[in-house]
């Protein structure tokens, strides 16, 4: 593989997710924040492909022909409601027990998801092109952004969308999604966040941008602790997602 397609990966990331592999699927366990949060990720995706692609959204499957590559897909969370919308959905993931615990859950769900232990920057080099690329809560866990996204932006294909989801770097992220989530709400295992990872929004924007990317949207995602659940917001200080796509010319 040439230096172009050197990895992003960080081994002590890959490892503290594979430790937690057999609780993807648990509601309450591990990723139960990650439960909770999943139906306003899923809402946003699936709005923001109809809108690329013109597809019918009274459509039980309007994504029928399109591809769909998750990296880092952990456990399969997104992959198969995304399967189930019609796409032709690839999950990848750089920890072998994540991709060992999605591959049968898939299979016990009956359904036709792709699932390899590899990398972007794996499947950069082999040429490979999808409609959608999705990294969601993955960018603050690798080594190297840059070369990480710049590996993304290659897996798309012209007119296809990239969506990518994490946390902002501000004192209210920090106080928010490192401490409070971690240790005085216990929502994740201690160490689950390096602030010093987090990235602002006009970072990962330039980022983005020296990928070869135009980014199209920048979206805020809140918790209301009344309610108990995630919404779409103006507020991108903690959870926030953007969306750009590659041009066609």
């Amino acid at each position: 593989m040439s230096s172009a397609h050197s990895s992003s990966i960080d081994p002590a990331e890959v490892e503290k997710f594979s430790a937690m592999a057999e609780a993807w699927w648990d509601p309450t366990g591990a990723f139960a924040p990650l439960h909770r949060f999943n139906p306003v990720r899923l809402s946003f995706i699936r709005n923001e492909a109809l809108a690329r692609f013109g597809r019918d959204p009274r459509s039980l499957t309007p994504f029928t022909g399109l591809t769909l590559l998750d990296l880092g897909c952990g456990g399969g969370l997104l992959c198969e409601p995304m399967t189930r919308l019609g796409f032709a959905v690839t999950g990848v993931d750089a920890s072998e027990k994540n991709i060992h615990v999605a591959h049968l859950h898939a299979q016990q769900q009956a359904l036709p998801i792709t699932y390899r232990t590899a990398t972007a920057e794996m499947l950069a080099g082999e040429g490979r092109s999808f409609d959608v690329v999705l990294n969601m809560e993955v960018i603050e866990h690798v080594a190297d952004p840059l070369t990480f996204l710049k590996s993304c932006a290659e897996l798309v294909r012209p007119g296809g969308i990239l969506i990518s989801a994490t946390l902002n770097k501000t004192f209210k992220s920090l106080a928010l999604a490192k401490f409070a989530a971690e240790y005085v709400l216990r929502w994740l295992p201690p160490g689950t966040h390096d602030w010093n990872r987090f990235l602002p929004p006009a970072q990962l924007h330039a980022l983005l941008k020296q990928s070869g990317l135009e980014v199209t949207k920048l979206q805020g995602v809140s918790f209301s602790p009344l309610s108990w659940d995630w919404h779409l917001s103006h507020d991108t200080d903690v959870n926030y997602m953007m969306v750009a796509h590659r041009p066609t010319s």
